[in-house]
């Protein structure tokens, strides 16, 4: 039996602690689980829940949930479960809140599906506090999701290198991850902070197997090298080793050549693309036509150039700024009124467009032309 009032350390990570008193750790595993007698109102009632989550009547499942435990048919965890991953799905947090405190008031010792749930919860709604109490406090309940979960929560809201320590202890600790961890922790070792981490969960990846059988895990690999360092040669050599390619990522190959100065390569790895048999989409386009345009391939620029025309392609933002970039980069050629009409003909603009458009004006020389046509835009 426990005490009235104790509190507890929790290591979160290197050298911190949270403390706990024993009323915050009732409040997140609530003890007691009480043998359930299911009347047979249970089921017809769990039923009506669930039918009321599918059509989104959240306040109803929710009124439904009350009217168990009135009825003398208390709800189980598979029912709390249920409807705290409903919630979580249609991102409103504070009835997921208080379906927890129901699910406190029960005293049902809650399972590692719900606390993972629950963990779900907490990290999305932004109370990191309370998700990683509750992360620490499962002890040897955390599983494989437990991890995941928070390995993904550090790694995508800033906090890499709390994510890179939890990945590394969870290897410690013998967890083989999956694809959503190595995801997550790959993205924390893009940060250039980090980056020197990187190797470790490549050569985890490698000896796991998930590089031969997920593409994802392959792609921010890809992107881990190229962004981070420039590293362009280790993520080629990645890309080869890619058992399976999808468009996104060869795209992703060729965006990453063409952007860090290795406009030739991206032009090559476009026309093996082709031969590959996939159709190219604007984003792949909009990244060859960026690398014509640094090479000054003005010939082959214009062949892409009628093909994402004929495609109906030209419209994008993305493509329509290559265009319009190339245009301007040929300004002194008198194409500054080409130049203008992709822009004209965009379906939507942004800063980059605009910058680019302002650009050809004044690689132009007709500053005059942008001020009076600026004005009429206005």
């Amino acid at each position: 039996m426990m005490d009235a009032e104790f509190s507890a350390k929790f290591q979160i990570n290197r050298g911190h602690y949270l403390e706990i008193s024993s009323n915050r750790l009732n409040f997140l595993f609530p003890a007691d689980d009480p043998s359930q007698h299911k009347n047979p109102n249970f089921e017809p009632l769990k039923n009506r829940l669930i039918r009321q989550l599918d059509v989104g009547h959240l306040r109803h499942a929710l009124s439904t949930l009350d009217l168990m435990t009135q009825q003398n048919s208390p709800p189980d965890l598979t029912t709390y479960s249920i409807l705290l991953k409903s919630y979580i799905r249609f991102r409103n947090f504070q009835l997921g809140k208080l379906v927890h405190r129901k699910l406190i008031q029960s005293r049902l010792e809650l399972d590692s599906v719900v606390l993972n749930t629950l963990i779900s919860l907490y990290s999305k709604c932004g109370d990191t506090e309370t998700a990683r109490s509750i992360f620490e406090g499962m002890g040897n309940r955390r599983d494989l999701v437990s991890w995941s979960a928070m390995v993904s929560w550090f790694a995508n809201n800033g906090m890499e290198l709390q994510a890179i320590w939890t990945f590394l202890d969870m290897l410690e600790l013998g967890f083989y991850p999956n694809e959503s961890c190595f995801t997550a922790a790959i993205w924390a070792c893009s940060n250039a902070k980090y980056s020197w981490n990187g190797e470790i969960i490549y050569w985890s990846v490698m000896k796991t197997g998930y590089f031969e059988s997920d593409v994802c895990v392959g792609c921010e690999l890809i992107d881990m090298f190229a962004k981070t360092s420039g590293d362009l040669g280790s993520a080629y050599k990645v890309f080869e080793k890619m058992p399976e390619r999808n468009l996104v990522t060869w795209t992703l190959m060729i965006t990453r050549f063409a952007q860090l100065g290795c406009a030739r390569d991206a032009i090559d790895l476009f026309l093996d693309l082709e031969l590959s048999g996939y159709a190219p989409d604007r984003f792949t386009y909009s990244s060859v036509l960026s690398a014509c345009t640094e090479l000054g391939l003005l010939a082959l620029w214009k062949q892409l150039h009628s093909r994402v025309i004929r495609f109906g392609l030209a419209l994008h933002v993305c493509v329509g700024c290559s265009l319009v970039n190339m245009y301007a980069k040929c300004a002194a050629d008198g194409l500054v009124d080409d130049s203008r009409k992709v822009f004209d003909q965009m379906s939507a603009h942004n800063v980059m467009s605009w910058t680019t458009i302002i650009t050809a004006y004044v690689l132009s020389g007709e500053y005059h032309c942008l001020w009076v046509r600026e004005e009429r835009e206005v």
